[in-house]
C-alpha cells in the first residue's frame, strides 16, 4: 500500500503492489538475498523538514532512507545492493505531474547516495502491478489497462486528499 515498506530475509516471500503515480524501489543485497520494497506517493515534504508529519513513509525522502537502512541493518552491504525502480506514471487527471516529480526525486536521491538502479520502468501513462521476490531479485510487472488506471487514479486521489488533511502521529529521530 502507499506509504509502506517491507523488508525480509525469508526465501518464500513475494511482495506485491500496484502503482500509478507512486514509485516503488525494490532493493536487495545480492549475496544475502535480504531485500524489500517501499511505496511512496510524494517526493518529499514541501518544507524539507523530517520530523512529525513529514516523517511519514508517504514521502520518498523518508521511504528511501528507511528501506535502505533496514536492508543494511539486516546485514546488507551498500556495494552489493541491487536496485529496481517502478512507477511514476501520469495517471492522475491533473497538471501537478506527481508521477514525474517522484521519478525525478528517486533518480536524484540514488545519484546523491552514489547508487545506480540495475533496472527501472518509470513514467508513461499506465498503472503497473509489481510482484517482487526479494530473495532472487526477480520482478514481474504487468502494465494495467485503462479500467485499472481509473481505479488506481480514484484510489490515489482519495489518498492525496486524506494525506493533505491528516496529521501523522509520532516522531522519528534520524542520526
Amino acid at each position: 500500500m502507499p506509504g509502506t515498506h517491507y523488508v525480509t530475509a525469508r526465501r518464500d516471500e513475494m511482495l506485491v503492489t500496484t502503482l500509478g503515480s507512486c514509485v516503488s524501489a525494490c532493493i536487495r543485497d545480492t549475496a544475502l538475498g535480504v531485500g524489500g520494497m517501499n511505496h511512496f506517493m510524494l517526493p518529499e515534504s514541501e518544507t524539507g523538514q523530517w520530523s512529525g508529519a513529514n516523517a511519514a513513509m508517504r514521502y520518498g525522502n523518508h521511504a528511501m532512507e528507511t528501506l535502505l537502512n533496514d536492508v543494511l541493518a539486516m546485514g546488507g552491504a551498500k556495494n552489493r545492493l541491487e536496485i529496481k525502480l517502478f512507477g511514476g506514471g501520469h495517471v492522475l487527471d491533473t497538471s501537478n505531474e506527481v508521477g514525474q516529480k517522484n521519478v525525478k526525486f528517486v533518480q536524484r536521491y540514488l545519484k546523491n547516495e552514489h547508487l545506480a538502479p540495475n533496472a527501472e520502468h518509470l513514467g508513461g501513462e499506465q498503472a503497473r502491478k509489481i510482484i517482487y521476490f526479494p530473495r532472487t531479485g526477480v520482478v514481474k510487472m504487468k502494465l494495467l489497462d485503462r479500467t485499472s488506471n481509473a481505479q488506481v487514479r480514484t484510489a490515489e486521489k482519495e489518498l492525496l486528499t486524506t494525506l493533505t488533511h491528516k496529521k501523522i502521529e509520532g516522531s522519528i529521530e534520524l542520526f
